[in-house]
């Protein structure tokens, strides 16, 4: 499997054998990369250059990897997969809230991040019927289609993660059914040496974020409700 085309890619990592490694790799797999030894050379890079994807370590000496995507969150959308030591759950919750959309512990096989990055950067959109009409999930002031798999609010398209995507998918092809996390926990790929809970809680962080932007109040939702005990259930209009 090859890089998207003409897909640029920002490798942050302060170790350079792995910085190199994976540079090495990823251009040999069809991308364009650059690499940036810490936060602050990843910030003069991103002053110059368009980036069409960030992997980002996590631990980093000054600045690190959950606090930059945070603040790469507040004026840009470029899709950002974290790389994470394998017991640092807490790290990877931290960086799904941050904004990050997807993640990757250490150790890793580039195979396996090459897979991850085609997935980000992958936005082919489902097929329609070209005589049937587009259906249209209308969720308040938000509209989604469940065809393209896009999201709108007015005239304004609204980004959606990949996650928040795949949740999408998901719930839309379940429209008033309920949801169990561990359908959502397996759908996802998110089944892992964590354990439930850990995995349970980066489920709920991602429909968490879902929710801030499909309801008007977030913490009493009208659209994205939580089934106790059970899962989650997507209503419409």
């Amino acid at each position: 499997m090859t890089g998207e085309v003409d897909a640029h890619l920002l490798i942050v990592d302060d170790d350079e054998r792995i910085r190199q490694l994976l540079c090495r790799f990823l251009s040999r797999n069809g991308f364009y990369v650059t690499g940036a030894r810490d936060a602050e050379q990843a910030r003069r890079l991103l002053g110059g250059l368009d980036f069409d994807l960030i992997v980002l370590d996590v631990m980093m000496p000054g600045e690190d990897g959950v606090s930059l995507t945070r603040d790469l969150r507040r004026s840009r959308d470029m899709p950002i997969l974290l790389l994470t030591a394998l017991g640092e759950t807490s790290d990877r919750i931290d960086g799904l809230e941050a904004g990050a959309d997807d993640y990757l512990a250490k150790p890793f096989e580039p195979k396996e991040l090459l897979l991850r990055v085609n997935a980000i950067l992958r936005r082919v959109p489902h097929e329609v019927d070209p005589g049937e009409a587009p259906k249209i999930l209308q969720l308040g002031p938000v509209r989604y289609d469940v065809g393209r798999g896009e999201m709108w609010q007015g005239d304004q398209p609204v980004r959606l993660t990949t996650t928040e995507a795949q949740l999408m998918r998901i719930f839309s092809g379940n429209v008033g059914e309920t949801v169990s996390r561990a359908k959502l926990i397996e759908d996802l790929g998110r089944t892992g040496p964590d354990g439930e809970i850990a995995q349970d809680r980066a489920v709920d962080v991602q429909i968490t974020r879902l929710r801030r932007k499909i309801e008007a109040d977030p913490k009493q939702p009208r659209y994205l409700q939580t089934v106790r005990g059970s899962g989650y259930v997507l209503l419409s209009d």
